[in-house]
């Protein structure tokens, strides 16, 4: 077997609004589907960044009264998300006219290319990447 691409990566969040925001509305993704689903009593929301193969998905599930994040990172589990981006102090720069707070950026000691990290919503650690 070889795999060839991330198709998707699924979160849950608390609100399918404040999420639908955050990421379509300012940090870009494109709106694929969404869809209430009565048997379960909640929304998914399908999203798309890229195009082509370099797509990728993120599925958003909003369930009622999710359990919270149990720590702040550290858990097994996903850790964070990562965006590519040319630019992170500018990405930064964009971020902070939405909003959106990011983390001092700092370079990575193995890649040594700049990042930083800011959260979404619910706390969920996002990282950018240069």
């Amino acid at each position: 077997m070889k795999l060839a691409v991330i198709h998707h990566v699924a979160i849950i969040v608390s609100d399918i609004q404040a999420a639908k925001d955050f990421y379509v509305d300012k940090l870009g993704f494109e709106v694929i589907r969404e869809n209430y689903r009565n048997q379960r009593d909640d929304w998914k929301l399908d999203l798309r960044i890229g195009d082509g193969k370099g797509a990728t998905e993120l599925e958003i599930f909003a369930e009622p009264n999710p359990p919270r994040r149990v720590s702040h990172p550290e858990a097994c589990g996903l850790r964070h998300l990562a965006f590519c981006v040319d630019d992170v102090e500018a990405a930064v720069s964009e971020l902070a006219g939405l909003g959106i707070v990011c983390e001092p950026v700092r370079m990575d000691e193995f890649t040594h290319k700049k990042m930083t990290f800011f959260f979404d919503p619910d706390g969920l650690p996002l990282e950018l990447h240069e």
